[in-house]
């Protein structure tokens, strides 16, 4: 498999603090890739570097062979690469339908004018991924009406809209009501075989990354600790340590 994503020797501090020191990873495309650490471990820096959200201080981000780290996230996200946040971000007073349209990438013009110049076939795109997460017999609910775990599948409808091929979830199960889970990473699993959508995740649930990841990276104290496959990073005595001593 080819890589997607290429982060190489990437270091990110705030004032003093050291989040990222001389990371480097490599996401495969077509593949699920997970990240894993401790709490403070600096995933979500990592990911929200690689999205643009907060430039690099060293090192280098490539997405497709191409330079990333320079841009902002809107060219980011123009070229295929996109994701989700812990707290979801829909907007709570509109249906799910709106959401889906609202979150179109064209989307430069009012809010009015957005829904004016929305075709059947955006219309139709919703629909068919609203059914997709579960959500169409709930299409027509204001989205602040929702369930965490609802509104989580919502935002993720809402980054398919947009047609990414790559895709990063930061904690996609992190608050989801416990009989919800199985259904999102079935979803998450079919968005990545049908769709084609190579996924890169951070979650603390390690049941969930054992059972998805084809690749899993370790982070601890900002660094790389391991890499590997599931059943190695499972066994790796440094992970186990790692997350034993942040208890």
């Amino acid at each position: 498999m080819s890589t997607v994503i290429e982060v190489r020797n990437v270091g990110k501090s705030y004032g003093g603090v050291v989040a990222n020191k001389d990371i480097s990873l490599d996401v495969k495309s077509g593949g699920i890739t997970g990240l894993i650490g401790p709490n403070g471990s600096g995933k979500t820096t990592l990911f929200n570097s690689i999205v643009g959200y907060h430039p690099i201080d060293s090192g280098s981000i490539k997405f497709e062979d191409r330079e990333i780290s320079k841009m902002n996230v809107q060219e980011i996200a123009r070229l295929g690469l996109l994701r989700t946040f812990q707290q979801t971000r829909i907007y709570g007073a509109m249906n799910c339908v709106e959401n889906m349209l609202i979150s179109l990438p064209h989307r430069k013009m009012s809010l009015m004018d957005s829904f004016n110049r929305n075709t059947r076939a955006d219309y139709d795109r919703a629909d068919q991924l609203l059914e997709f997460v579960g959500l169409y017999e709930k299409r027509f609910l204001r989205s602040g009406s929702l369930s965490f775990g609802q509104q989580k599948l919502l935002e993720f409808a809402m980054a398919l809209m947009n047609e990414p091929s790559c895709l990063l979830l930061d904690e996609p199960t992190a608050g989801i009501n416990p009989t919800l889970i199985n259904g999102l990473i079935d979803r998450l699993k079919r968005a990545n075989s049908e769709f084609g959508i190579t996924l890169f995740i951070i979650e603390h649930n390690m049941r969930v990354i054992m059972n998805m990841a084809d690749h899993i990276y370790c982070l601890a104290h900002g660094e790389m600790l391991a890499e590997g496959a599931p059943e190695q990073i499972q066994n790796d005595q440094r992970v186990i340590d790692a997350y034993l001593g942040a208890h």
